[in-house]
């Protein structure tokens, strides 16, 4: 273990034995960080956090600080954060509320721009990359593989679903389909995210037919929801899984999905 001197630890901390505090870094009594993480200097943590394997925070990041939300009291919620993070300088992580699971959490092998936000509750998925100055409100799930571009600004309660790409200086206030790219203010969805889905090592007939699938829906008349609902237009995507996971997204959407671009 490396603790510089100049680190205020609290004695209830619990830390690994490789784990690396760089100089002016502050850890609270219940908070708990894995081996090989490393804070690189004037790195706050507190509050109830649990922090994973070989996570990477760099200076200037809070984590675990009380939620930015009137209702909170003073409960013991928490920030639990997987293993392979990358946190760049000045992000901050709130911990969760009990109007919703009480956590916060970010998955794995993540990488976290500068001055990214994420608000209470919010639940990451695995391998996302959020690049700098994104915000995101309380509630928001992103799934695993997503992308979001810089400036991007997310309301309370959107989901973003897997594989999806944000372009720069969006603003999001309804869903957005796994796959499919978006960008706005209001934000639009665009297209699918082709590029993403052959990194993911998928076919390229599936990926044709999510293409047909989203041009389909995006001609038709009726509203996504209605269309996927529709079993004459979704027969001939049935042994599709990607189509199958973007369908399954857009009946579950509580606050709606995305227009698309006209």
């Amino acid at each position: 273990m490396s603790l510089h001197p100049s680190a205020i630890i609290h004695p209830s901390a619990e830390l690994a034995n490789n784990v690396t505090v760089g100089p002016y870094c502050v850890i609270g009594p219940k908070v708990k960080i894995d081996e090989g993480t490393v804070l690189h200097g004037h790195v706050t943590v507190d509050g109830n956090v649990s922090i994973g394997k070989n996570n990477q925070f760099y200076q200037y990041t809070t984590i675990g600080l009380p939620p930015q939300d009137l209702s909170y009291k003073g409960e013991d919620t928490k920030v639990v954060i997987g293993d392979n993070n990358t946190f760049r300088e000045f992000i901050s992580i709130h911990r969760g509320t009990l109007k919703d699971q009480g956590v916060t959490r970010v998955g794995n092998n993540g990488f976290f721009m500068a001055y990214v936000h994420l608000a209470h509750d919010v639940q990451i998925g695995n391998n996302v990359l959020f690049v700098n100055q994104v915000g995101l409100a309380g509630h928001v799930k992103i799934a695993d593989n997503a992308r979001i571009s810089g400036a991007t600004n997310i309301s309370q309660f959107v989901s973003i679903g897997r594989g999806a790409f944000i372009g720069g200086g969006s603003a999001i206030d309804r869903d957005i389909p796994p796959f499919c790219t978006a960008y706005g203010n209001r934000i639009k969805l665009k297209g699918i995210n082709i590029i993403g889905l052959r990194r993911s090592g998928n076919s390229k007939q599936d990926i044709s037919e999510v293409v047909e699938f989203y041009r389909m829906m995006e001609s038709s008349a009726l509203a996504p929801r209605a269309f996927v609902d529709h079993p004459e237009f979704m027969e001939e995507f049935k042994n599709n899984p990607l189509v199958k996971e973007m369908s399954e997204f857009i009946r579950k959407s509580e606050i709606g999905i995305a227009p698309f671009w006209s």
